[in-house]
């Protein structure tokens, strides 16, 4: 099995995103191992749906319908202890 980094999720969400934004706008998704995990109403939801299931990940949690944040490279990863 190969390792899936954060820009395999990336790019499986970008494969799903036009039916989520047709369907889901506004919400938010966690997209972990290039699998959707759920659509959740808030960050909070999605963020502690994605910690209890996978620890510190990678995954992707993204609101839909709305552009990524633009920041950078050193504000993208924070190492947890």
């Amino acid at each position: 099995m190969s390792e899936v980094h954060l820009s395999d999720n990336i790019e499986a969400y970008e494969a799903m995103r036009e039916e989520l934004e047709r369907d889901h706008t506004g919400l938010w998704v966690v997209v972990h191992d290039r699998k959707l995990l759920g659509i959740f109403a808030d960050f909070e939801a999605a963020a502690d749906a994605a910690v209890d299931k996978f620890g510190r990940g990678p995954y992707h949690i993204r609101q839909i319908g709305v552009a990524p944040p633009h920041l950078s490279s050193s504000m993208l990863y924070r190492v947890l202890s």
